[in-house]
C-alpha cells in the first residue's frame, strides 16, 4: 500500500513535506521510501519541521513547489512569530502580541550590513598599518621595535581575516564578528595602556602620530565589529523556535560537558593572572664579580593610567573565556576564544623576541661610558611568571583547538510524539544543540519563516495536487536508506 507524499518547500539538499499523518524531511531528488526525520501532523509538529529543515538547509536555496505554496519567508516579517497551523503567524508563549522590527534593525540587516562592518575593518586595518611607521611611544616607531611591531601585525591579520568572513556573510559573518570580538575587546586594554604609557610621559610628549593612527584603527575596528553583531542578530525576522535556536546563545554546561568548560574557564584565569607579575628578568654583572639581578614589566608597578589598562586586559580576557566556554554552538564559542587568546599569545612571542635582543645599559640608567669603566656586561632571560603564563595559554590554545576540531554530539534520548531520538526540535534547552549540529553539515542556520501546508485543504490525489506528489511505502520504518532518528548526513 503507498501514501502520497506531498513536497512544499525545497532547496539545495533537503526538502519538507507531508506524508500520511507526518510532516518530513528528505534528500532533494532522493528515494522518498521514508523521511530521514518526522513530526507528527500537527501545528506543533510543522513549527518542530520547519525550525529543523531551515536549520540544515541554506536559506536562499529554499523555493516553494507548487503554485498555491506560500513563499518562503511569507509573513515573516515580524520578529518572534511562529508559523501558525495554516499560515498565520502567532506571538511567541508569554507575548500578547508581536514584536515589530525595528527601521535601525531592518537597516543593520542584511548585505548593506555585512559590507558596512567589513569596510570599518577595512578602514580600521588601514589605519593600523599606517601607524606602525611614524612615532609611537616616545622616539621611536613600532617598525623601528621588533618585539612591538609582532604584535601588531598579528592584530592587523586577524581584523583582516575577521573582515573577509564577515564580507562572506551568512554563517562567516557570524564566526568574523565573534573572531573580531574577542580580539577587540582585549586589545582595548593593550591600546589603552599604551596611551596612558604616553600620556604619563613627561611633558604629556611621549605619544606620537603612530599612536593615535593606531588609536583610531582600533575603534574603527571595534565599530566594525558591532555593525556585524547587529546585522546577524537582526539579519531576518524569525519564528520564536527560530530565534532560540541561532548562535550566541550562553547555556549553562551539562552532565559530561561540565568538565570541559570548567577546565576551559580555569586555564584562561590562570592565563590572566598570570599577565600581570614580571616576566623579564635582567642580570648585571662588573669586572670585578659583582652581580645584581632586576624583574621588570609587573603590571602594578607603572604609572595609573597603565596599570588600568593591564586590568581591562585581564578582566576583558577572563570574561572572553567564560563567555567562550558556555558559547553554544560550541564551535562559535571556540572562535570567540581564539580572537581572545591570540593577543595574549601575541604579548607572550613579544616578550620571547624582546628576551632575544641584547639590553642596552640605558634601560638601567647607566651610559655607556659608565659600563665600559665598570666592564658591566647584561643578561636577559624570563621569569618563572612567564612559563606558567604560557603553560597556561597552551592549554587553552588545545582547549580552542578541541572546541572546534571534535564532534560534539547531544544526548540522544527519546523524543515522545517526534519518532526520532534526539533533542526536541521545539525544546529550548535543545535547539543550540540542533544549530550546532548544522555546523557539522556546513549549512546556514536560516532565520526565515514559512507557511505549513493546509492540512484540511490537502488533495486526496496525485494529480490534483498543487504540490509535487510522489509515491512512498506507508511501512517507512522497513523501508532501507533511511530510518527515524537519523539525521540528513553532513
Amino acid at each position: 500500500m503507498f501514501d502520497k507524499v506531498i513536497i512544499t518547500y525545497r532547496g539545495a539538499a533537503y526538502e519538507i513535506g507531508r506524508g500520511w499523518g507526518f510532516y518530513g524531511i528528505w534528500t532533494t531528488g532522493g528515494r522518498r521510501s521514508g523521511p530521514l526525520e518526522r513530526w507528527p501532523e500537527t501545528p506543533e509538529g510543522w513549527s518542530a519541521a520547519w525550525t529543523r529543515f531551515v536549520s540544515i538547509e541554506a536559506r536562499d536555496t529554499i523555493v516553494p513547489v507548487g503554485r498555491n505554496t506560500p513563499p518562503v519567508g511569507a509573513g515573516a516579517l515580524r520578529e518572534g512569530e511562529g508559523p501558525g497551523p495554516f499560515g498565520e503567524n502567532t506571538a511567541p508563549p508569554g507575548r500578547t502580541g508581536p514584536a515589530v522590527v525595528t527601521p535601525a534593525a531592518a537597516a543593520l540587516s542584511g548585505r548593506a550590513a555585512a559590507i558596512m562592518a567589513a569596510a570599518l575593518l577595512g578602514v580600521g586595518v588601514i589605519l593600523g598599518i599606517a601607524g606602525l611607521f611614524p612615532t609611537y611611544v616616545g622616539a621611536a616607531s613600532l617598525a623601528q621595535q621588533a618585539d612591538q611591531l609582532i604584535p601588531h601585525v598579528i592584530y592587523l591579520a586577524v581584523w583582516t581575516a575577521s573582515a573577509v568572513l564577515i564580507l562572506l556573510g551568512g554563517r562567516r559573518l557570524r564566526l568574523g564578528a565573534l573572531l573580531s570580538l574577542g580580539l577587540s575587546a582585549v586589545t582595548f586594554g593593550l591600546f589603552f595602556a599604551d596611551a596612558g604609557l604616553a600620556i604619563s610621559a613627561t611633558g604629556n610628549s611621549g605619544g606620537g602620530a603612530g599612536l593615535v593612527l593606531s588609536l583610531i584603527g582600533w575603534l574603527a575596528c571595534a565599530a566594525g565589529t558591532v555593525v556585524a553583531f547587529l546585522a546577524s542578530s537582526a539579519s531576518a525576522a524569525a519564528p520564536a523556535a527560530q530565534q532560540a535556536a541561532r548562535p550566541g546563545v550562553l547555556a549553562r554546561p551539562r552532565g559530561s560537558a561540565l568538565g570541559p568548560v570548567v577546565l576551559v574557564v580555569l586555564a584562561g584565569l590562570g592565563v590572566a593572572a598570570a599577565f600581570a607579575p614580571a616576566w623579564d628578568s635582567f642580570t648585571l654583572r662588573t669586572a670585578a664579580g659583582q652581580v645584581q639581578s632586576l624583574t621588570a614589566g609587573n603590571a602594578f608597578s607603572n604609572p595609573g593610567l597603565v596599570i588600568a589598562g593591564d586590568v581591562a586586559v585581564m578582566i576583558a580576557f577572563a570574561a572572553a573565556v567564560i563567555a567562550a566556554a558556555l558559547w553554544r554552538p560550541v564551535r562559535h564559542g571556540a572562535v570567540l576564544l581564539a580572537g581572545a587568546t591570540i593577543p595574549m599569545a601575541a604579548q607572550a612571542i613579544s616578550a620571547l623576541v624582546q628576551v632575544g635582543e641584547a639590553p642596552v645599559p640605558a634601560q638601567f640608567g647607566i651610559s655607556s661610558a659608565q659600563a665600559r669603566q665598570l666592564g658591566l656586561t647584561i643578561s636577559a632571560g624570563l621569569t618563572p611568571a612567564f612559563w606558567i603564563y604560557c603553560g597556561f595559554l597552551v592549554a587553552l590554545i588545545v582547549s580552542c583547538a578541541w572546541m572546534i576540531f571534535t564532534p560534539h554530539p547531544v544526548p540522544a534520548t527519546p523524543a515522545e510524539g517526534y519518532g526520532w531520538n534526539g533533542p526536541r526540535p521545539d525544546d529550548p534547552a535543545d535547539r543550540a544543540d540542533l544549530a550546532d549540529r548544522a555546523d557539522l553539515a556546513g549549512q546556514e542556520p536560516a532565520g526565515t519563516a514559512a507557511a505549513p501546508p493546509d492540512v484540511a485543504a490537502a488533495p486526496a490525489d496525485a494529480a490534483a495536487a498543487p504540490a509535487e506528489v510522489v509515491a512512498a511505502p506507508a511501512d517507512a520504518a522497513a523501508a532501507a536508506g533511511a530510518r527515524d532518528g537519523e539525521g540528513p548526513a553532513g
